[in-house]
């Protein structure tokens, strides 16, 4: 009898096999699945082609501003469309990162476009590295793959970094290699981890001021799961403390020289809580009070300065709060209700906007599945991910939610519905086999 062959009992995987085989839990692959995808995107799209309605303002809106008085030698500046001088309306990481591009290759040119879109897919397609170390260490690494992957490939993942030039996909890629290190410094020894905790939050500080709310959080899930250990965190935390105020420290003394007072990072909240709390308030921003969009709030700005005009904003949003704690209060759920479900009449094609929330929603109440079912089963993590969106959102619950304000987030929230999803299908497959 002749010999049989090997692959006639044992077939051959097909190319796409071996390169799955390979690839499904390579970080370079990974990346540059996501990275290619994302710029595709961009050209296919034209992203690239901002209207040039209001002289140019939807190109990066009030960072694109400041980053516009940057490449014109006018320094930290004008957040709008008049030249109104220096301001802190915006931490400075991503306006100074627009006005280094426009020296470069323009302002507020294709090109210049092209590259801050291309910047924002590759902090987008990095993000998948800390993704996956998270889901492998809280889970497995099936989660890990799945979940990095469907960052990659998702559509929904790559609107902000393919559409908006903003800060938004740096806060994610940094909120989620802050949740990697918080979970590492369980175990770590040494003093690298408690720096690299206290630099990568001052820059988070110094990208996107609300990410702060979950500082506290952090900090304190790793003492408690390091004493729970009989590690000491004492000097830790103070070096951690040390580099995170070095790291600020800069900005904030440039604010104190400017305004002559302290201003920590940025000075806008008095105008946001206004734009969300007043007369005509109803859960969402009351984008026609804002300076951008108001003539009158445009000369109010002018006439008062910035940091008088956000102080009175503060007062009226306050004298509103004030006379009816009742409807502030009903006024945030509604904002608590839209920050997880979606805005009302959020797309541009009104039949699609009730599609689209339902899909919004339906990611909220898989992730908040997941949570439950991680903190019943005592997974690593569990409780970090709890603080997380618990602390994050809480912010918006009092100012207005946009679907934008949840992206930093979905990393974590990606990981916990992959999760919940991963274990309904073992409870599947179970279930023959106990039968």
């Amino acid at each position: 009898m002749p010999p049989v062959a090997a692959s006639s009992v044992f077939p051959q995987k097909s190319g796409l096999e071996r390169w799955w085989a390979q690839a499904r839990t390579s970080f370079s692959w990974m990346v540059a699945v996501a990275f290619l995808l994302r710029l595709g995107l961009i050209l296919l799209n034209h992203t690239y082609k901002f209207k040039p309605v209001d002289n140019d303002f939807s190109f990066g809106f009030e960072m694109g501003r400041i980053g516009r008085a940057i490449a014109s030698g006018r320094g930290f500046a004008d957040p709008f469309t008049l030249p109104t001088g220096p301001t802190a309306w915006e931490p400075p990481l991503y306006p100074y990162l627009i006005g280094g591009v426009f020296r470069l290759t323009g302002i507020y040119t294709h090109l210049s476009a092209f590259i801050l879109l291309t910047i924002n897919s590759l902090f987008s397609a990095l993000t998948l590295i800390p993704i996956f170390l998270i889901a492998r260490k809280c889970f497995s690494e099936k989660v890990a793959t799945w979940t990095a992957w469907t960052w990659a490939v998702l559509p929904s993942v790559m609107f902000w970094s393919t559409r908006w030039v903003w800060e938004t996909s740096l806060a994610a890629l940094l909120m989620t290699v802050i949740f990697w290190l918080t979970l590492r410094l369980e175990d770590s020894e040494g003093a690298g981890p408690w720096i690299g905790f206290g630099l990568l939050w001052g820059i988070a500080a110094l990208t996107n001021t609300s990410l702060l709310s979950f500082l506290p959080a952090s900090g304190l899930w790793a003492w408690y799961r390091r004493a729970k250990q009989r590690r000491r965190s004492f000097s830790g935390i103070v070096l951690a403390a040390i580099f995170f105020l070095a790291a600020i420290a800069p900005w904030l003394v440039r604010n104190y020289e400017v305004f002559g007072k302290f201003i920590f990072i940025r000075s806008n909240f008095g105008a946001e809580l206004r734009l969300g709390n007043g007369p005509g308030a109803n859960g969402i921003w009351m984008q026609w009070l804002h300076p951008s969009q108001n003539v009158l709030e445009m000369r109010r700005y002018e006439r008062l300065g910035e940091i008088e005009y956000v102080a009175t904003r503060k007062r009226e949003a306050m004298d509103f709060i004030h006379q009816s704690y009742g409807r502030f209060a009903w006024l945030s759920l509604k904002r608590f209700i839209y920050y997880w479900g979606g805005l009302p009449r959020s797309s541009e094609i009104p039949a699609l906007a009730p599609f689209k929330n339902s899909l919004f929603l339906a990611s909220s109440v898989l992730a908040f599945w997941g949570l439950g079912r991680a903190l019943r089963k005592k997974r690593p993590g569990a409780w970090l991910f709890l603080w997380l969106v618990v602390s994050y959102p809480a912010i918006y619950y009092f100012v207005f939610p946009h679907p934008r304000y949840r992206h930093p987030i979905e990393p974590e929230l990606g990981i916990l519905i992959v999760y919940v999803i991963s274990e309904a299908e073992g409870i599947r497959r179970r279930k023959p086999e106990s039968a």
